[in-house]
């Protein structure tokens, strides 16, 4: 393709045989403040690494689909202004138009099963809106998951969403939600979420067993795979959902909405928790990507 480029090390793994492991971008340009974003960034890229895998952080640069950024992009990204957040809808845009653009799951899923990469992981995958029997807001990236053969791995939703109805969307859907080592759906910053685990496995030889399987009976789309956030860095549900609620009504009284929603409410999250609903979001993002490493190594 040549809309697509893979990094020389990123190239290099896949012509080798080794794990790589893709990584989303809208989380540089849209999820956490500078510099803080690209620190992240680079921390998750050695933590994937460390597990003996190769990272390939995803973006958009003039059009192009990079499949594997240098630690000069990743800076230029950190504190790039008008970067587009682009789902499936309007990644065909950005490179048509020759845009600059960052991925959100639905997005990076796409580009990953286009450069040959089977495993991502994430912060958490969008869902299903609070209020969506009026809104319709419903994140692409359950049809992705449904459709696209990656696998995900993610603290859960975020928990800004409507939590059991993503669970019910994603059943509907075919999806299978598999929850590392808890019987409990993770809820982001929390590590329970009060449903119960669709699938549960403990392994990640047993989740890339599940991945062949459902490749050998050739059933189409992902699977989602649950990571509970470490227990020493979580904020228990109990304590993080009146600041939740408290963003949502903000939200809905000055009356954002669609694409501008997500980075709103995690933006006002980080001002009501001072701050520590980033700290766990970092421990979260980066202990997917140690078992996304491990997933993409057992493959």
């Amino acid at each position: 393709m040549t809309s697509l480029t893979h990094s020389p090390a990123v190239a290099a793994a896949l012509k080798a045989g080794k794990p790589v492991v893709a990584l989303e971008s809208t989380i540089i340009t849209h999820g956490m403040p500078f510099p803080q974003n690209v620190e992240t960034a680079r921390r998750v890229e050695a933590v994937v690494r460390a597990e003996g895998a190769e990272p390939a952080t995803i973006a958009v640069l003039d059009g192009i689909i990079h499949a594997g950024l240098d630690d000069a992009q990743l800076e230029a990204m950190g504190q790039a202004k008008g970067f587009l957040k682009l789902s499936r809808a309007d990644l065909g845009y950005a490179v048509a138009k020759k845009r600059n653009g960052s991925t959100t799951v639905a997005a990076t899923m796409i580009a990953a099963d286009r450069a040959g990469i089977r495993v991502f992981a994430t912060g958490g995958i969008g869902g299903v809106h609070r209020g969506a029997e009026k809104t319709y807001d419903v994140s692409a990236d359950l049809q992705e998951l449904a459709r696209t053969p990656v696998c995900v791995v993610c603290a859960g939703a975020k928990a800004i969403l409507d939590l059991p109805k993503t669970l019910e969307t994603l059943e509907t859907l075919g999806v299978p939600v598999v929850v590392n080592g808890s019987d409990e759906f993770p809820a982001f910053w929390s590590r329970k979420s009060g449903l119960p685990a669709p699938l549960r496995l403990d392994r990640p030889e047993e989740i890339a067993a599940l991945i062949r399987a459902r490749a050998e009976l050739k059933l189409d789309g992902g699977v989602l795979v649950g990571n509970p956030i470490p227990l020493e860095d979580e904020i228990a549900a109990s304590e993080i959902n009146p600041a939740i609620e408290t963003a949502i009504d903000e939200a809905d009284a000055t009356g954002v909405s669609g694409k501008a929603l997500t980075p709103f409410l995690l933006s006002r999250m980080l001002s009501l928790t001072e701050g520590r609903s980033l700290i766990a979001n970092i421990a979260l993002v980066e202990n997917n990507a140690r078992l996304a490493a491990r997933i993409a190594a057992a493959l």
